[in-house]
C-alpha cells in the first residue's frame, strides 16, 4: 500500500511539473499551441527520456552509496541449518587408521546469531557470536549438545593494504560527483533543447518565407499576365517571373518536409505528443547583464564535478602507490576469539557450568624472492601518480580557460544581437520597398531576386545570432552550475527519490 502511495505521489510530481512548464503556453488562433524557449526546455527537463535516464542513473549512486555506509554498520545475522537430515553409509576411519564403511543416520540443527562491526580505520573486523549445536544419532539412538553461549573475535591484518579506509575517502567523493553531474546532466538537456528549439524555428521560419514568397510570385504572376495582353512586358520577362512562380512552390514543399522532420524530431526529444499541433515563438527576452570571470571560475569550481574528480584522482593515485608498497613486505594477520563453550545432553546444559575458549593465530607472508615483481609494481603506481599529477593539472587548468572564455564570449554578444537585429529590419524594409517597385514596373525580377536573397539572409543570421546568444547562457549555466540572473546556485530535485534521502535521515 506504501509503495502504491509512493507511485501515485510521484505521478502527481510529474504531471505538476509538466502543467507548471505549459502554463504560460498559449493556443494561437489558428489551433496551435504556441511555445517560447523556457516552454521547450522545461518539459525537456521534466518529461525527456534524456532526463529520466539522469534520474534513473543518479538513483543507482544513491543506494550504491547507502550500500557502501551499510558496511560500516553493525550487521546483525542469523544463520542455521533447521534441519539437516541424512541416511546412508560413509566412510568412518577407524582406531588404526584404516577405513571402514559404516552405516549412519543423523538429524543435525544448528543456530548461530552473529553481529559484525568493521572500524575502518584500522582495517579490523570485529564479531560476536552465540551458537548451538544439536545432534540426534538415528542408529544408536542418542542426542547431544554443543554451543558456544558467548564468542567474541577479531581479524586485524598488520602492514596491510587497508581498502576500508580508502574507501571511505573516494566512495563520498563518487557521491558527490553523481549529484553534481545530475545537475549538470539536466543542464546538458536544457542546452541540447534549445538547439532543437533554433533548428525547429530556423525551419519553422524558413517554412514561413517560402509560403510568403510563393504568395507574392503569384501576385507577381498576375501582374504580368496583365501587363503581357497590354504588352508592356517581354516575353523573357513574363517567362522568368512565371518561373520565380515554380521555383517559389519547390522551396515551399521541401521547407514543408524539413519542418515535418524537425517538428518530430523536437516532440521526441522534449517528449511531446506528435499529435500536438505547435509553433515556436522567438525568444526575444535576453538577459544581457554583465558576468564576473572571477565569480563564474569560483562557481564553476564549487558547483561542477570536475573539482570532485580532481580530488577523487589524486587520492586514487596515492591508494594505489599505498597497496604496491604495502603488498611489496611483510603482511601479517592477527586473528583471535575469546569466549565460553560447553556440551551436554540436553538444551539448558550448554549454558550451565561453561568452560572458557580462547585463540590467538598469527599469520605471516615474507616474499623472499620474486625476481623484482615487487619493486616493479611500486616503481609502476609511482610513475602513474606522477602521471596522475600532471593530467589533473592539466585538466584544471583547461577547464578554468573554458569557463573564462565561455564569460568573455558571453560578453561580446549584445553588439552582435543588435547589428543582426537592425540588419534584418533593413533587410524586410528594402524587400517590401523593392516588391512595391517591381510590381509598379520601376526594377527588374533579378532586382526584386536579390532583395529576396538579402531579406532572407538577414532573416537567417538574426535566428542564427539569437541561437548563439541562448546556447551560450545555457552553455554557461551548464560550466557554472550558477544561474546568474537570479545569482543562485542550480539546483534540481530527482522524483525517484521523492522522501527517500529524508526517510533515511529521519531513521539515522
Amino acid at each position: 500500500m506504501i509503495r502504491m502511495k509512493d507511485g501515485f505521489r510521484k505521478i502527481f510530481v510529474t504531471t505538476i511539473l509538466i502543467w507548471a512548464s505549459t502554463a504560460q503556453a498559449q493556443i494561437s488562433s489558428n489551433g496551435k499551441l504556441n511555445l517560447t524557449l523556457k516552454n521547450v526546455v522545461d518539459l525537456a527537463i521534466h518529461q525527456s527520456s534524456s532526463v529520466k535516464y539522469a534520474q534513473n542513473r543518479y538513483e543507482n549512486y544513491f543506494w550504491r552509496y547507502k550500500n557502501f555506509q551499510a558496511q560500516f554498520r553493525p550487521q546483525l545475522i542469523l544463520t542455521g541449518d533447521l534441519p539437516n537430515y541424512y541416511e546412508g553409509t560413509r566412510p568412518v576411519t577407524q582406531n588404526d587408521g584404516s577405513v571402514q564403511f559404516r552405516e549412519v543416520g543423523y538429524i543435525e540443527n544448528s543456530a548461530q546469531l552473529a553481529i559484525r562491526q568493521a572500524i575502518p580505520q584500522l582495517g579490523m573486523q570485529i564479531y560476536a557470536k552465540s551458537t548451538l549445536f544439536r545432534y540426534e544419532d538415528l542408529i544408536h539412538d542418542y542426542t547431544n549438545f554443543k554451543g558456544d553461549p558467548f564468542l567474541v573475535g577479531i581479524t586485524q591484518p598488520i602492514f596491510a593494504y587497508n581498502w576500508m579506509k580508502w574507501s571511505r575517502k573516494t566512495e563520498p567523493l563518487l557521491y558527490d560527483e553523481a549529484q553534481k553531474n545530475f545537475v549538470e546532466t539536466i543542464e546538458e538537456i536544457s542546452r541540447y533543447a534549445t538547439s532543437r528549439f533554433f533548428n525547429y524555428l530556423r525551419v519553422q521560419t524558413n517554412f514561413k518565407l517560402a509560403e510568403n514568397n510563393l504568395k507574392n510570385s503569384k501576385d507577381n504572376l498576375r501582374i504580368a499576365e496583365t501587363k503581357m495582353k497590354l504588352g508592356t512586358i517581354s516575353e523573357n520577362d513574363y517567362s522568368r517571373i512565371k518561373l520565380s512562380v515554380l521555383t517559389a512552390k519547390k522551396a515551399l514543399s521541401q521547407a514543408n518536409m524539413d519542418l515535418r522532420n524537425a517538428d518530430f524530431e523536437l516532440k521526441k526529444y522534449i517528449g511531446l505528443e506528435q499529435s500536438s499541433n505547435i509553433e515556436l515563438i522567438m525568444p526575444l527576452d535576453m538577459y544581457l547583464f554583465y558576468i564576473d570571470s572571477d565569480k563564474a571560475l569560483q562557481e564553476a569550481l564549487e558547483n561542477r564535478k570536475e573539482s570532485t574528480q580532481y580530488e577523487r584522482r589524486l587520492i586514487e593515485a596515492d591508494r594505489d602507490l599505498t597497496r604496491a608498497k604495502r603488498n611489496n613486505g611483510l603482511a601479517a594477520t592477527v586473528k583471535g576469539t575469546y569466549g565460553t563453550t560447553n556440551i551436554a545432553e540436553d538444551v539448558m546444559g550448554v549454558y550451565d557450568n561453561t568452560v572458557n575458549q580462547k585463540s590467538l593465530r598469527l599469520s605471516v607472508a615474507i616474499p623472499i624472492l620474486d625476481w623484482g615483481k615487487s619493486s616493479s609494481n611500486v616503481k609502476l603506481a609511482e610513475s602513474k601518480r606522477d602521471l596522475v599529477l600532471f593530467d589533473v593539472e592539466q585538466d584544471r587548468e583547461n577547464f578554468e580557460r573554458t569557463v573564462i572564455v565561455q564569460v568573455e564570449q558571453f560578453g561580446l554578444l549584445k553588439e552582435q544581437l543588435e547589428i543582426a537585429e537592425e540588419a534584418d529590419n533593413v533587410a524586410e524594409n528594402g524587400y517590401l520597398i523593392a516588391l512595391k517597385k517591381f510590381q509598379n514596373g520601376e526594377i527588374s525580377i533579378t532586382d526584386l531576386n536579390i532583395s529576396l536573397s538579402e531579406r532572407e539572409k538577414a532573416k537567417r543570421d538574426y535566428i542564427k545570432s539569437l541561437e548563439t546568444y541562448w546556447t551560450s547562457y545555457y552553455r554557461l549555466r551548464e560550466l557554472t552550475l550558477y544561474d546568474f540572473e537570479k545569482d543562485i546556485k542550480i539546483m534540481y530535485d530527482n522524483p525517484l527519490l521523492h522522501g527517500l534521502i529524508k526517510k533515511k535521515q529521519n531513521a539515522g
